[in-house]
């Protein structure tokens, strides 16, 4: 399973409807945050999301997307925890969040190490990675991109078969690529019964940016970009004074990048009425664009899977 589930999609600060931004994401069991606006806590607890987080990993050192951070530390060492949590944060950024991260005069419970990451660098896992990237806002920021690696091609259960191979053990071999010794002498080969190998998923969060030929690069051919659209086109220059994208912009970058799909947060409060508007912006470029709101999941399937998508 790989999900998405928008702890805040506001920017800036909280309406009544729309918390400042955190994502929380989940792989195989493990579990990460994308960015740690203030409530973000409560947002967790609220929305079913648990506390056992890996990583959090913080976009850049702009309030909203950090200020959480004391809070959730505190609540999960009152909790009990005990395993160690890594920070992650752009180059530069780790001495304020080592002090945000000590807030509250006792010790954590846990090891929180704050780790600095740059561009290019990935925090690795069992067959994937999430690698930050550069984007173009008013401070050094980053992006991340989870980039899974290569399945294994599908497995001809009927040639197999065909080819006299007992079910069991042996069909797991030749589908990790080893080659198996029958009972009658006769040797098997996985490149008899094994496609090509299928690309692991690709699942691309910007944080706060104007549009960026690195977002362009980073999420060619992605399963999901999820990327900010703080304004409408009417805003377009405000957008590109305060390092930030319309919808419009990102639809644009989606399109360029060939995404299978896109969802746009990070919503200014001037469009709590109307949200919609963003949306429609998005869509006359981008068809293939929802609009995320507080509390939402979305699954982000296989190419090859027969089911998945969002879910309210």
């Amino acid at each position: 399973m790989l999900r998405l589930t928008f702890l805040g999609t506001a920017s800036s600060r909280p309406t009544v409807s729309r918390n400042v931004p955190a994502l929380a994401l989940k792989r195989a069991g493990r579990r990460f945050l994308l960015d740690c606006g203030e409530g973000t806590q409560r947002q967790m607890m609220r929305y079913g999301v648990g506390f056992s987080v890996g990583d959090i990993l913080i976009t850049h050192l702009h309030s909203d997307h950090y200020l959480g951070l004391a809070g959730l530390l505190r609540t999960m060492s009152l909790q009990g925890r005990e395993e160690p949590l890594r920070i992650w944060a752009p180059r530069g950024a780790g001495g304020a969040l080592r002090t945000l991260r000590d807030l509250g005069g006792d010790r954590l419970a846990f090891e929180a190490p704050v780790r600095e990451i740059r561009a290019g660098q990935a925090v690795e896992g069992d067959g994937y990675r999430l690698e930050a990237f550069a984007t173009d806002h008013t401070r050094a920021s980053l992006g991340y991109a989870l980039l899974e690696d290569p399945r294994p091609g599908r497995f001809d259960v009927g040639a197999a078969r065909a080819l006299g191979v007992p079910e069991g053990p042996l069909f797991g071999r030749l589908h990790g690529g080893e080659s198996v010794e029958l009972e009658d002498g006769r040797r098997v080969d996985p490149t008899d019964l094994v496609g090509p190998p299928r690309p692991g998923r690709k699942l691309v969060y910007t944080g706060d940016t104007r549009p960026s030929p690195q977002t362009v690069e980073i999420a060619g051919g992605a399963d999901l970009l999820v990327h900010e659209a703080t304004f409408s086109a009417e805003e377009a220059r405000r957008a590109r004074e305060t390092g930030h994208s319309t919808a419009g912009a990102a639809a644009r970058i989606a399109a360029e990048a060939g995404v299978k799909r896109l969802v746009l947060t990070h919503i200014s409060a001037r469009y709590a009425e109307r949200p919609a508007r963003l949306l429609e912006e998005a869509r006359a470029i981008f068809p293939r664009t929802e609009l995320a709101r507080d509390g939402w999941s979305v699954e982000v399937p296989f190419d090859d899977a027969d089911s998945g998508g969002a879910t309210p």
